[in-house]
């Protein structure tokens, strides 16, 4: 199956490099839609800028909604940027353990990877019993890091993934392999 992994257009927050997780912004006016790969479903998180993303990409395409694709609850962090956290004693502390604590009144770390896991596996499992050969995920930076820190062939870390909105990653799974129990993505190109 070929996976395309894409991370939503542009929203204000971001252009403003403020933690957006929960606050469900619209996308801005976007200049150029450059084509990705065809998808016969688009798989989204609940988000209007995921949504709004899918619209634009695969206009006659039909959505699923997969709530656990959301991206982290940046807890107190949520809608702030850098410089408005300078001084706060948590993000400095946040900072220094490598983005590893969990988010004060947030999500960890770890609990979102593993919310993430739990509804990729569950996905890709979905579109096989479907027996769909290529689909789209439109989501969050996070979810993707997530997904393929955890997936993908060649192996990074989680923060080797980033990639910029509108921007993504084209996988492919090996329906035989991923039912014997090698969960993998290989991935084909940075999109």
């Amino acid at each position: 199956m070929e996976l395309t992994l894409i991370r939503h257009f542009a929203t204000a927050g971001n252009l403003e490099k403020r933690y957006i997780g929960t606050t469900d912004e619209p996308i801005l006016p976007v200049a150029e839609i450059k084509k990705m790969p065809r998808a016969e479903i688009v798989l989204t998180s609940p988000m209007k800028r995921c949504r709004q993303t899918a619209d634009l990409l695969y206009p006659e395409v039909a959505q699923i909604v997969w709530d656990g694709f959301r991206e982290c609850d940046f807890g107190a962090f949520e809608g702030k940027n850098y410089l408005e956290l300078t001084g706060d004693l948590s993000y400095q502390a946040w900072i220094d353990s490598g983005g590893e604590l969990p988010f004060p009144g947030g999500e960890s770390k770890e609990s979102f990877c593993e919310r993430t896991w739990e509804t990729f596996e569950r996905a890709v499992e979905d579109l096989m019993e479907q027996k769909i050969e290529r689909a789209a995920i439109v989501a969050h930076g996070g979810t993707l890091m997530a997904v393929l820190s955890a997936y993908a062939v060649p192996k990074l870390g989680y923060y080797e993934w980033s990639c910029g909105n509108g921007c993504g990653y084209q996988v492919r799974i090996f329906e035989d392999r991923w039912k014997t129990g090698e969960k993998q993505c290989k991935v084909e190109r940075k999109l």
